[in-house]
């Protein structure tokens, strides 16, 4: 049986994953419909962003069926973090479309190439980028955390500041340079990356449960955001 502490951090899990496939797979849906190819892209976006919580979301299904957790323990971290380069190139594509339409592939280009650098160092390095914990093997979940001194962590930190700047607080500027319903749907956007960021780095930094839970929560709005502001 997993524990509180484990159902807290795998059922949070599970809400943020099942928020972002459902409304990604509705804006893929009206994509299709509309041929509306930004939909697509925050589609992708919001699908990939679900999925960095695969690790504590494949870690509660097995505890709690087999009653063992992911093995070997690395793969916990490859699980979520795999996702981070197809999230920032999708959200870069999308954010250079709407901001910088004529400068989006140079920004596109070169966040490629550092997914590719980050992508190395997880893969190849996983043992030296993390440090894991699981203090009630077979019912609480693994707890994974970044060696802060490592690239795979100053990437991530990079990551993280970048989309803030780029995608929070862009649209946000867009918003306050717009008018009326374009006005409302750039404040969405805006709000759903600055959700993303803030949440995405509170989750590795903080240990309260409640306040994880309460980061998590949070954060399974932020594909409605991203819906909101980019339906037609």
């Amino acid at each position: 049986m997993v524990d509180a502490l484990g159902l807290l951090d795998g059922l949070t899990a599970t809400g943020i994953i099942l928020s972002a496939t459902i409304f990604a797979l509705l804006s893929l849906y009206k994509s299709i419909k509309l041929k509306a190819k930004l939909l697509t892209f925050a589609a992708l976006t919001m699908l990939f962003v679900g999925f960095l919580w695969l690790g504590p979301f494949i870690d509660l299904i097995l505890v709690t069926f087999t009653g063992t957790n992911i093995t070997p323990i690395y793969f916990y971290s490859l699980l979520s973090y795999m996702w981070v380069a197809p999230v920032l190139i999708f959200a870069m594509y999308l954010g250079g479309e709407l901001l910088i339409p004529k400068k989006k592939w140079i920004l596109v280009g070169a966040f490629i190439i550092l997914g590719i650098i980050f992508e190395y160092f997880l893969w190849f390095q996983t043992d030296q980028s993390f440090t894991w914990t699981l203090t009630n093997p077979g019912e609480g979940l693994i707890d994974a955390s970044f060696v802060r001194t490592h690239p795979t962590f100053l990437l991530i930190a990079l990551f993280l500041v970048t989309a803030l700047v780029f995608l929070g607080i862009g649209f946000f500027i867009k918003a306050k340079q717009a008018t009326g319903d374009l006005r409302r749907k750039f404040f969405y956007l805006g709000l759903g990356f600055t959700i993303f960021v803030v949440c995405g780095a509170l989750d590795s930094i903080l240990t309260l449960p409640v306040a994880i839970g309460f980061s998590r929560v949070l954060m399974m709005t932020f594909a409605l955001w991203m819906y909101l502001g980019l339906k037609t």
